[in-house]
């Protein structure tokens, strides 16, 4: 605030006025500039934190091997850096002397099947200067925000009244109970939906589902909820037969299994049990079919639990390449035999060891070549499986037989007992399965489809830590198989 001296008025009380309202404004000024000063402390500090942050991640992406994260760690350091950055804006925004409002920033529009709240905020005074009229509506600023409404926990009370006869006293009719998923109990079956999806969807134990009623002063113990589930899964097990069936009729099948661990009755100790997993997708050959996925609990991993699971299939069956699966190509087999498919991501991966730790030269050269296959496939996408096939025939085909012959010549120079050696290997004694996308549209270069619907498992499995028995495991495939379908 600056005054020219000419304009300094006379009198003595005006001057006071005009220093007292001088020094108030420095005082505003030196405390805007303090918190300023602190915020930005704060925010260097933030900053710093996150770039040691950013320095881990990238040891554990091309550091050694005993560095290294899993995708989920690498999900939650991400997270961080961002929740770091937010905080940092935050500070920055409140310390600053406050601006007129921002215009929103371009984003993507909201969900339309939402249910939409309006809200009019109208201008306290509505009267003009000149009083020449009411001011007339010109147009209007829109935005969107999202809210929820949190989960409540509320009581059905149903009544059914009974009625006699005014005159006899006789004749009472009462109308019947409905059915219940649970006779007698006391949930209701949105609440059984609700505890299930949260358990086998969202990775929330029944212990902590316990700990979040009882915020409620519900209590709802993990034994009764357990129990619960039991139910659930007796009767959703029709359903995820007959996801199988829709499975098993499709012209493509992926095929995974994956740990899960389950206590042994009498021991107190945990068994390696599996969960086998089948899912059809026909959407990336342009297949009119619904996505689908369907688990089996089984003790064991033999080749009898695929047999068993997918009696009656014989087409394409994409899988990791597990020994297990060559019982279905059996000729003699009933219904046909099985058409199997290998996975190029799952023998990139041995490659990429290599690559990544620069052992091989020639493993490097072969991750580069593998992602000119794979940009192929993001261009035909969705096309028909005609036009799938042309397309690798003419594009992706001279790749293949470029990798293969290169990793015959270097086999027959390197050490036989060494990595490269075991990677490739593996691959040539796979060249049929691997070679199967090159001729037959329908085939996917790699088994991802079924890999992205056992991620689910893992989570669930790391949170759970293991099935109570025979029984919950059936019950946890068959509510998953509902749930992720």
């Amino acid at each position: 605030m600056t005054t020219a001296v000419s304009e300094l008025p006379d009198d003595i009380e005006a001057l006071k006025a005009l220093v007292l309202a001088a020094r108030s404004e420095s005082a505003e000024l030196a405390a805007e500039a303090a918190a300023l000063r602190a915020a930005k402390a704060d925010a260097d500090a933030r900053i710093e934190r996150l770039h040691a942050l950013l320095k881990a991640l990238e040891r554990a992406r091309y550091g050694r091997r005993s560095e290294a994260l899993d995708p989920d760690q690498h999900a939650f350091a991400f997270e961080e850096v961002e929740t770091g950055i937010g905080a940092v804006e935050a500070a920055l925004d409140a310390a600053s002397t406050p601006s007129r409002e921002r215009a929103p920033r371009s984003r993507k529009k909201l969900p339309e099947h939402l249910e939409r709240i309006e809200v009019v905020i109208e201008p306290e005074a509505m009267g003009c200067a000149c009083n020449c009229g009411e001011r007339v509506k010109i147009g209007e600023d829109v935005r969107e925000r999202l809210d929820v409404v949190p989960a409540r926990l509320r009581v059905i009370v149903t009544r059914r009244p009974r009625y006699a006869c005014a005159a006899c006293h006789e004749g009472i009719v009462q109308a019947s109970a409905p059915a219940r998923l649970i006779e007698a109990g006391i949930p209701t079956e949105g609440l059984l939906a609700h505890i299930a999806v949260a358990k086998y969807g969202d990775g929330l134990p029944l212990y902590r589902q316990e700990a979040i009623y009882a915020r409620d002063r519900v209590e709802l113990g993990r034994n009764l909820m357990a129990g619960w589930m039991g139910r659930v899964g007796f009767h959703l097990e029709p359903l995820a037969d007959r996801i199988l069936q829709h499975v098993r009729a499709g012209e493509r099948v992926f095929a995974d299994e994956t740990t899960l661990p389950t206590l042994a009755p009498g021991t107190g100790k945990t068994k390696t049990a599996w969960l086998w997993t089948y899912a059809r997708d026909d959407r990336p050959f342009g297949g009119a079919g619904p996505p689908m996925v369907v688990y089996r609990f089984e003790d064991g991993r033999g080749g009898d639990c695929p047999a068993r699971h997918l009696a009656g299939f014989s087409g394409l069956l994409q899988i990791d390449g597990y020994a297990a699966y060559r019982v279905l190509i059996d000729p003699n087999r009933e219904g046909g035999p099985v058409t199997l498919a290998a996975c190029w991501a799952h023998l990139r991966r041995k490659f990429y060891e290599l690559h990544a730790a620069g052992l091989s030269e020639t493993a490097s050269w072969t991750v580069g070549r593998m992602a000119a296959l794979w940009a192929i496939e993001q261009e035909i996408r969705g096309c028909d499986p005609d036009a799938r096939r042309s397309a690798r025939q003419q594009a992706a085909a001279p790749i293949v037989a470029e990798l293969f012959e290169r990793w015959e010549a270097e086999l027959r120079r390197i050490p036989g007992k060494g990595k490269l050696a075991e990677a490739i290997r593996y691959a040539l004694a796979r060249w049929a399965g691997l070679g199967r996308f090159l001729d037959d549209g329908r085939v996917e270069i790699d088994s991802n489809v079924v890999e992205r619907s056992i991620r689910p498992i893992a989570l669930n499995r790391k949170n759970a830590l293991f099935a109570g028995s025979d029984g919950g495991g059936e019950h946890w495939a068959t509510i998953a198989s509902l749930i992720e379908t």
